[in-house]
């Protein structure tokens, strides 16, 4: 394989992995936990705002996810999804330390610097936007 190829491969398996990760934490919130558990959550977790956060980041976190693994507005949904990771873990999980099986930051800190990679990046030679643009991102990009 030429490096090219690589590029693409390895932009592809981190945006699919990192978008199928996003919407099953955003499915999650909505379907196990719902909404109001998800609000009740939040709440007990400190976060501010939690009666309108929690609906904003499930709806971030799944439709967000299902663009990734499109490729739809790859930069703009991938530097969102890296602020909601940052949030995370900064309102939440860096208290508990490094490890998730105590509550720690691990997973909130290597999906925020996944989406932060692929913000950077774009969503590669196999994304829609690159379809629909005729580049590797959206012309909406944030970080053009």
């Amino acid at each position: 394989m030429n490096q090219s190829t690589l590029t693409t491969t390895a932009l592809t398996v981190l945006r699919v992995i990192a978008g199928f990760l996003f919407a099953a934490h955003g499915w999650q919130k909505f379907n196990e936990f719902t909404i109001a558990g998800t609000q009740a959550a939040f709440t007990k977790m400190g976060v501010p705002g939690a009666e309108i956060a929690a609906p904003v980041v499930a709806t971030l976190e799944l439709a967000g996810g299902i663009a990734l693994i499109l490729g739809v507005l790859t930069r703009v949904f991938a530097a969102l999804l890296a602020l909601d990771m940052l949030g995370a873990l900064v309102l939440v999980h860096a208290p508990a330390g490094v490890f998730a099986a105590t509550g720690g930051y691990e997973l909130v800190l290597i999906l925020a610097a996944g989406a932060l990679a692929i913000a950077l990046t774009g969503g590669g030679n196999v994304a829609v936007d690159r379809a629909l643009f005729g580049r590797r991102d959206s012309k909406l990009s944030v970080l053009a």
